[in-house]
């Protein structure tokens, strides 16, 4: 069984340059705000570490957690990166325009990140943005890099909901396609990032 073990808050960033040295692979979260982002880490971390700002996309601070995936006698130390919310912020347009030329740097140099998680929220799963965003992440991504797409709150949606999302073009493009829309267990999840690392550490 793969568990998570040891997880904590390592430390916040405005800038790659205050960001902590590599020491594992990352893996990298970022989604619009309210899209439950801070749920599904705090769900992978198996501890309440990841925090919701009251106001959507206030915060401007990239956010590091240590954790270690268990299965057996293996043991691999990870590194989750919480991005800022897009989608909401209500702040000036210089303060944004350095925002988001601080993130770009940051995606672009880091070279310990692994892994993208893309989160869209599964009852609005055609917004241009996320389409744009993850345009953008095909064309930034190395070759040691992957991208992967997570519904987030399929749980709400009507079974008429359902049926237009599977043929919506988000989830068409999706590398966690699922015809079913079945919602991935915790361990499902752990150990399809697990999968994604491991393929480029070999």
């Amino acid at each position: 069984m793969l568990i998570a073990k040891n997880a904590r808050f390592l430390t916040s960033a405005q800038h790659i340059a205050q960001a902590p040295s590599p020491q594992s692979s990352e893996i990298v979260f970022l989604g619009r705000s309210n899209v439950g982002k801070s749920s599904l880490l705090n769900i992978l971390l198996g501890k309440k570490l990841a925090k919701s700002s009251a106001t959507p996309g206030k915060t401007q601070l990239i956010n590091f957690f240590g954790v270690e995936f268990v299965n057996d006698d293996e043991i691999l130390p990870l590194v989750f990166v919480d991005l800022p919310g897009f989608g909401y912020a209500k702040v000036s347009k210089e303060i944004k325009a350095k925002w988001e030329k601080n993130l770009l740097e940051f995606l672009q140099k880091r070279s310990a990140i692994k892994l993208f998680i893309h989160l869209r929220d599964a009852r609005h799963p055609n917004l241009a943005q996320d389409d744009e965003v993850l345009q953008f992440l095909t064309n930034l991504k190395r070759g040691d890099q992957e991208i992967i797409t997570i519904f987030t709150k399929a749980d709400k949606l009507t079974q008429s909901e359902i049926a237009k999302l599977k043929n919506s073009r988000a989830i068409l493009s999706s590398t966690l396609q699922n015809p079913k829309l079945k919602i991935p267990t915790t361990e499902e999840l752990r150990t399809i990032i697990l999968q994604k690392v491991l393929g480029h550490n070999q």
